[in-house]
Protein backbone atom coordinates (compact mmCIF):
# COMPACT_ATOMS: atom_id res chain seq x y z
CA UNK A 1 0.00 0.00 0.00
CA UNK A 2 3.09 2.34 0.88
CA UNK A 3 4.42 1.47 -2.36
CA UNK A 4 0.99 2.46 -4.28
CA UNK A 5 1.42 6.09 -2.32
CA UNK A 6 4.51 6.39 -3.25
CA UNK A 7 3.69 6.09 -6.85
CA UNK A 8 0.48 8.46 -6.51
CA UNK A 9 2.77 11.43 -4.88
CA UNK A 10 5.37 10.81 -7.76
CA UNK A 11 2.84 10.86 -10.21
CA UNK A 12 0.91 13.87 -8.95
CA UNK A 13 4.35 16.03 -9.07
CA UNK A 14 5.38 14.72 -12.82
CA UNK A 15 1.96 16.79 -13.45
CA UNK A 16 2.28 20.03 -11.71
CA UNK A 17 3.14 22.67 -13.48
CA UNK A 18 6.52 23.57 -14.03
CA UNK A 19 8.18 26.92 -12.55
CA UNK A 20 8.28 30.06 -15.12
CA UNK A 21 11.45 29.95 -17.66
CA UNK A 22 12.34 33.55 -16.28
CA UNK A 23 12.63 32.01 -12.96
CA UNK A 24 15.37 29.68 -13.72
CA UNK A 25 16.95 32.68 -15.54
CA UNK A 26 17.01 34.66 -12.65
CA UNK A 27 18.23 31.95 -10.34
CA UNK A 28 20.93 31.74 -13.20
CA UNK A 29 22.16 34.95 -13.38
CA UNK A 30 21.89 35.86 -9.97
CA UNK A 31 24.67 32.63 -9.07
CA UNK A 32 26.86 34.96 -11.24
CA UNK A 33 29.19 37.23 -8.11
CA UNK A 34 29.51 39.84 -10.84
CA UNK A 35 25.78 40.24 -11.70
CA UNK A 36 24.24 43.79 -11.41
CA UNK A 37 20.78 45.39 -11.17
CA UNK A 38 20.70 45.70 -15.21
CA UNK A 39 20.96 42.13 -15.51
CA UNK A 40 18.54 41.20 -13.02
CA UNK A 41 15.96 43.79 -14.80
CA UNK A 42 16.76 42.73 -18.02
CA UNK A 43 15.68 38.49 -17.15
CA UNK A 44 13.11 39.29 -15.24
CA UNK A 45 11.51 41.82 -17.42
CA UNK A 46 11.17 39.34 -19.93
CA UNK A 47 8.18 37.56 -18.21
CA UNK A 48 5.67 40.36 -17.86
CA UNK A 49 3.47 38.49 -15.14
CA UNK A 50 6.62 38.52 -12.90
CA UNK A 51 7.12 42.03 -13.51
CA UNK A 52 3.56 42.92 -12.38
CA UNK A 53 4.24 40.29 -9.41
CA UNK A 54 7.48 42.18 -7.98
CA UNK A 55 6.29 45.57 -8.23
CA UNK A 56 2.65 44.44 -5.88
CA UNK A 57 4.82 43.15 -3.59
CA UNK A 58 7.62 46.11 -3.43
CA UNK A 59 4.59 48.36 -3.17
CA UNK A 60 2.83 46.30 -0.38
CA UNK A 61 2.37 46.98 3.12
CA UNK A 62 4.88 43.96 3.65
CA UNK A 63 8.07 46.59 2.71
CA UNK A 64 6.40 49.98 3.43
CA UNK A 65 8.11 52.40 1.12
CA UNK A 66 7.59 55.67 1.60
CA UNK A 67 7.28 56.47 -2.37
CA UNK A 68 5.53 53.87 -5.40
CA UNK A 69 8.00 52.03 -7.30
CA UNK A 70 6.98 51.70 -10.63
CA UNK A 71 10.62 50.95 -12.02
CA UNK A 72 12.55 47.75 -11.18
CA UNK A 73 16.01 49.05 -11.63
CA UNK A 74 15.59 51.50 -8.98
CA UNK A 75 13.70 48.47 -6.93
CA UNK A 76 16.58 46.48 -7.37
CA UNK A 77 19.32 48.84 -6.38
CA UNK A 78 17.05 49.88 -2.67
CA UNK A 79 16.57 46.56 -1.84
CA UNK A 80 19.13 44.14 -3.46
CA UNK A 81 20.06 41.87 -5.41
CA UNK A 82 19.12 38.70 -3.39
CA UNK A 83 15.91 40.37 -1.76
CA UNK A 84 14.33 41.13 -5.79
CA UNK A 85 15.48 37.25 -6.84
CA UNK A 86 13.73 35.96 -3.26
CA UNK A 87 10.96 37.98 -4.05
CA UNK A 88 10.66 36.98 -7.37
CA UNK A 89 10.95 33.11 -6.49
CA UNK A 90 8.66 33.30 -3.84
CA UNK A 91 5.86 34.69 -5.94
CA UNK A 92 6.49 32.43 -8.62
CA UNK A 93 6.35 29.32 -6.51
CA UNK A 94 3.13 30.23 -4.82
CA UNK A 95 1.62 31.25 -8.37
CA UNK A 96 2.65 28.10 -9.69
CA UNK A 97 1.35 25.56 -6.58
CA UNK A 98 -1.95 23.69 -7.23
CA UNK A 99 -4.88 24.73 -5.61
CA UNK A 100 -6.77 21.61 -3.79
CA UNK A 101 -10.71 23.56 -3.19
CA UNK A 102 -11.55 20.78 -0.81
CA UNK A 103 -8.59 19.58 1.57
CA UNK A 104 -9.18 16.78 4.36
CA UNK A 105 -6.57 16.36 6.11
CA UNK A 106 -5.20 19.83 6.21
CA UNK A 107 -7.31 23.01 6.32
CA UNK A 108 -5.29 25.31 3.29
CA UNK A 109 -6.02 28.84 4.99
CA UNK A 110 -4.67 27.22 8.58
CA UNK A 111 -1.65 25.80 6.50
CA UNK A 112 -0.64 29.14 5.26
CA UNK A 113 -1.23 30.98 8.33
CA UNK A 114 1.71 28.79 10.01
CA UNK A 115 4.08 28.79 6.60
CA UNK A 116 3.60 32.91 6.95
CA UNK A 117 4.17 32.66 10.44
CA UNK A 118 7.63 30.60 9.89
CA UNK A 119 8.76 32.52 7.06
CA UNK A 120 8.22 36.09 9.38
CA UNK A 121 9.33 34.55 12.40
CA UNK A 122 12.77 33.22 10.62
CA UNK A 123 13.27 36.77 9.19
CA UNK A 124 12.78 38.14 12.47
CA UNK A 125 14.91 36.30 14.42
CA UNK A 126 17.59 36.46 11.73
CA UNK A 127 17.54 39.93 12.16
CA UNK A 128 17.47 39.79 15.67
CA UNK A 129 20.98 38.08 15.19
CA UNK A 130 22.68 40.73 13.00
CA UNK A 131 22.55 38.31 10.04
CA UNK A 132 23.17 41.01 7.24
CA UNK A 133 20.18 42.44 5.44
CA UNK A 134 20.08 41.24 2.11
CA UNK A 135 19.90 37.72 3.62
CA UNK A 136 16.57 38.89 5.59
CA UNK A 137 14.32 38.13 1.96
CA UNK A 138 15.93 34.47 2.08
CA UNK A 139 15.03 33.64 5.56
CA UNK A 140 11.13 34.58 4.89
CA UNK A 141 11.26 32.67 1.60
CA UNK A 142 13.09 29.59 3.21
CA UNK A 143 10.24 29.35 6.27
CA UNK A 144 7.28 30.68 3.87
CA UNK A 145 8.09 27.17 1.50
CA UNK A 146 9.35 24.87 4.00
CA UNK A 147 6.87 22.20 4.56
CA UNK A 148 5.51 22.29 0.51
CA UNK A 149 5.69 18.64 0.35
CA UNK A 150 2.61 18.98 2.50
CA UNK A 151 0.67 20.41 -0.31
CA UNK A 152 0.68 17.11 -2.42
CA UNK A 153 0.41 14.42 0.41
CA UNK A 154 -3.00 16.79 0.95
CA UNK A 155 -3.74 16.46 -2.36
CA UNK A 156 -3.13 13.11 -3.39
CA UNK A 157 -3.86 11.64 0.21
CA UNK A 158 -6.39 13.55 1.57
CA UNK A 159 -8.43 10.37 3.47
CA UNK A 160 -4.60 8.79 4.70
CA UNK A 161 -3.36 12.42 5.54
CA UNK A 162 -6.16 13.07 7.77
CA UNK A 163 -5.88 9.94 9.82
CA UNK A 164 -2.39 10.09 9.92
CA UNK A 165 -2.78 13.66 10.90
CA UNK A 166 -4.95 12.65 13.75
CA UNK A 167 -3.29 9.43 15.44
CA UNK A 168 -0.12 12.00 15.84
CA UNK A 169 -1.84 13.80 17.91
CA UNK A 170 -3.74 11.04 19.68
CA UNK A 171 -0.32 9.73 20.32
CA UNK A 172 1.32 12.57 20.89
CA UNK A 173 4.07 12.21 18.50
CA UNK A 174 5.38 14.78 15.88
CA UNK A 175 3.46 14.70 12.31
CA UNK A 176 6.87 14.55 10.37
CA UNK A 177 7.68 10.99 11.97
CA UNK A 178 3.93 9.61 11.94
CA UNK A 179 4.48 10.22 8.09
CA UNK A 180 7.00 7.91 7.37
CA UNK A 181 5.53 5.07 9.66
CA UNK A 182 1.79 5.72 8.07
CA UNK A 183 2.59 6.47 4.78
CA UNK A 184 6.35 5.58 4.52
CA UNK A 185 7.50 8.99 3.88
CA UNK A 186 7.70 12.62 5.29
CA UNK A 187 6.73 15.62 3.87
CA UNK A 188 10.63 16.80 3.81
CA UNK A 189 11.34 14.22 1.02
CA UNK A 190 8.37 14.81 -1.21
CA UNK A 191 9.19 18.14 -0.77
CA UNK A 192 12.50 17.06 -1.92
CA UNK A 193 10.79 15.89 -4.85
CA UNK A 194 8.78 18.81 -5.51
CA UNK A 195 12.37 20.85 -5.45
CA UNK A 196 14.02 18.70 -7.54
CA UNK A 197 11.63 18.39 -10.38
CA UNK A 198 11.43 22.43 -10.50
CA UNK A 199 14.90 22.62 -9.86
CA UNK A 200 15.49 24.55 -7.04
CA UNK A 201 18.79 24.27 -4.67
CA UNK A 202 20.74 26.42 -2.73
CA UNK A 203 19.35 27.40 0.93
CA UNK A 204 15.80 27.11 -0.04
CA UNK A 205 15.90 23.51 -1.22
CA UNK A 206 18.27 22.22 1.94
CA UNK A 207 15.19 23.88 4.59
CA UNK A 208 12.85 22.29 2.74
CA UNK A 209 14.56 18.80 2.90
CA UNK A 210 16.41 19.56 6.51
CA UNK A 211 14.62 21.90 8.41
CA UNK A 212 13.14 18.65 11.06
CA UNK A 213 16.89 18.44 12.18
CA UNK A 214 17.93 15.67 10.05
CA UNK A 215 21.53 14.86 9.49
CA UNK A 216 22.72 18.03 7.00
CA UNK A 217 26.84 18.74 6.18
CA UNK A 218 26.07 21.12 3.89
CA UNK A 219 26.75 24.97 4.25
CA UNK A 220 23.21 26.23 4.63
CA UNK A 221 23.19 25.29 8.62
CA UNK A 222 22.10 28.48 9.94
CA UNK A 223 18.94 29.56 7.82
CA UNK A 224 18.34 25.75 8.22
CA UNK A 225 17.90 25.50 12.08
CA UNK A 226 16.41 29.08 11.88
CA UNK A 227 13.90 28.00 10.25
CA UNK A 228 13.69 24.92 12.21
CA UNK A 229 13.60 27.52 15.79
CA UNK A 230 10.75 29.62 13.62
CA UNK A 231 8.34 26.48 12.74
CA UNK A 232 8.84 24.73 16.33
CA UNK A 233 7.67 28.59 17.10
CA UNK A 234 5.05 28.63 15.10
CA UNK A 235 3.81 25.56 15.90
CA UNK A 236 3.98 25.32 19.72
CA UNK A 237 1.89 28.71 19.92
CA UNK A 238 -0.37 27.60 17.17
CA UNK A 239 -0.27 30.22 14.70
CA UNK A 240 -1.81 28.75 11.85
CA UNK A 241 -2.07 24.87 11.73
CA UNK A 242 -0.20 22.94 9.46
CA UNK A 243 -1.23 19.16 10.93
CA UNK A 244 1.32 18.81 13.82
CA UNK A 245 0.52 19.11 17.01
CA UNK A 246 3.16 17.64 18.76
CA UNK A 247 6.43 19.67 17.15
CA UNK A 248 10.04 18.09 17.71
CA UNK A 249 11.55 20.17 20.51
CA UNK A 250 15.76 21.91 18.39
CA UNK A 251 17.82 20.22 20.40
CA UNK A 252 19.58 22.69 23.30
CA UNK A 253 22.74 23.10 21.07
CA UNK A 254 20.74 24.78 18.26
CA UNK A 255 19.15 27.29 20.88
CA UNK A 256 22.62 27.91 22.00
CA UNK A 257 24.40 28.37 18.89
CA UNK A 258 21.23 30.91 17.49
CA UNK A 259 22.12 33.10 21.09
CA UNK A 260 18.42 32.94 21.84
CA UNK A 261 16.01 30.68 24.19
CA UNK A 262 12.24 30.03 24.29
CA UNK A 263 11.58 33.18 25.66
CA UNK A 264 12.28 34.53 22.28
CA UNK A 265 8.76 34.47 21.24
CA UNK A 266 7.16 37.39 23.94
CA UNK A 267 9.79 39.55 22.69
CA UNK A 268 8.83 39.32 19.07
CA UNK A 269 5.28 38.12 19.50
CA UNK A 270 3.56 41.30 18.58
CA UNK A 271 6.15 41.97 15.31
CA UNK A 272 5.16 38.37 14.22
CA UNK A 273 1.93 39.01 13.90
CA UNK A 274 2.00 42.32 12.38
CA UNK A 275 4.14 40.75 9.76
CA UNK A 276 1.85 38.04 8.87
CA UNK A 277 -1.01 40.63 8.36
CA UNK A 278 1.73 42.44 6.08
CA UNK A 279 2.94 39.46 4.48
CA UNK A 280 -0.57 38.02 3.59
CA UNK A 281 0.37 39.48 0.19
CA UNK A 282 2.06 36.82 -1.09
CA UNK A 283 -1.14 34.59 -1.37
CA UNK A 284 -2.70 36.93 -3.48
CA UNK A 285 -0.35 37.39 -5.82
Amino acid sequence: MQKDYAVKIDDYIGKMPSLPVSISKVLEVCDNMNVSPADLNHVISLDPVLVGRVLKLLNSAYYGLNHRVTNLVRAIIMLGINTVKNLALSSAILGTLPVNKNPKGISIEGYWRHSLCVGVTAKLLAKKRGIESKFHEEYFTAGLLHDIGKIAINAVLPDEYLLTISSADNDRISLFLKEEKDLGFNHCTVGQRIASAWRLGGPIADVIIHHHGTEYSGSHRDIIQTVELANYIASVNEIGFAGNRNPEKPAAEIWDYMGINENVFADIETSIIEEIDKAKVFLKI
